[in-house]
C-alpha cells in the first residue's frame, strides 16, 4: 500500500476534486450537446457512440461521488474509461488521449482510497 502523510494527502485529494470539478463542467456541456444523449436510442449512432454514450454518464456520476466516497468514484470512472480506451485501441487502432485527464482522476481517487496514512 501507498503511504502519504496528511499534507500530501490533502494535496491529492483537492488536486483529484479540482480536476473532477473542472471536467465536469468541461465535458457535460458536449455530453448534452451531442444531441440526444441516451444511447442505443438513435438507430444512425454506430457501436462506438453508444459505447460512449454509455461510459460518458459512468464517468460523470464518479467523478461527482469521489469527491465523498473515493472508492466508488474512482472505480467508476476508471473501469469504463480503461474498457472505452481499450476498445478504442481495438476498434479505431487509436488511444483517446483527451479520456486520460478523467481516468487519471480516478486513479487519483483509488490512490486515496486506498491509502495508508503516515
Amino acid at each position: 500500500m501507498m503511504k502519504l502523510n496528511r499534507k500530501q494527502l490533502k494535496i491529492m485529494r483537492w488536486s483529484a476534486r479540482i480536476l473532477a470539478l473542472a471536467v465536469i463542467l468541461f465535458g457535460l456541456p458536449f455530453y448534452f450537446g451531442y444531441g440526444n444523449p441516451l444511447p442505443f436510442i438513435n438507430p444512425d449512432y454506430k457501436l462506438w457512440d453508444n459505447l460512449w454514450l454509455t461510459i460518458f454518464p459512468l464517468m460523470f456520476i464518479g467523478l461527482g461521488l469521489g469527491w465523498k466516497f473515493e472508492k466508488i468514484g474512482g472505480f467508476l470512472i476508471t473501469v469504463p474509461i480503461a474498457i472505452g480506451l481499450i476498445a478504442g485501441l481495438v476498434m479505431k487502432k487509436e488511444l483517446i488521449t483527451h479520456m486520460l485527464v478523467p481516468f487519471i482522476v480516478g486513479m487519483m481517487y483509488l490512490i486515496i482510497g486506498y491509502r495508508k496514512e503516515t
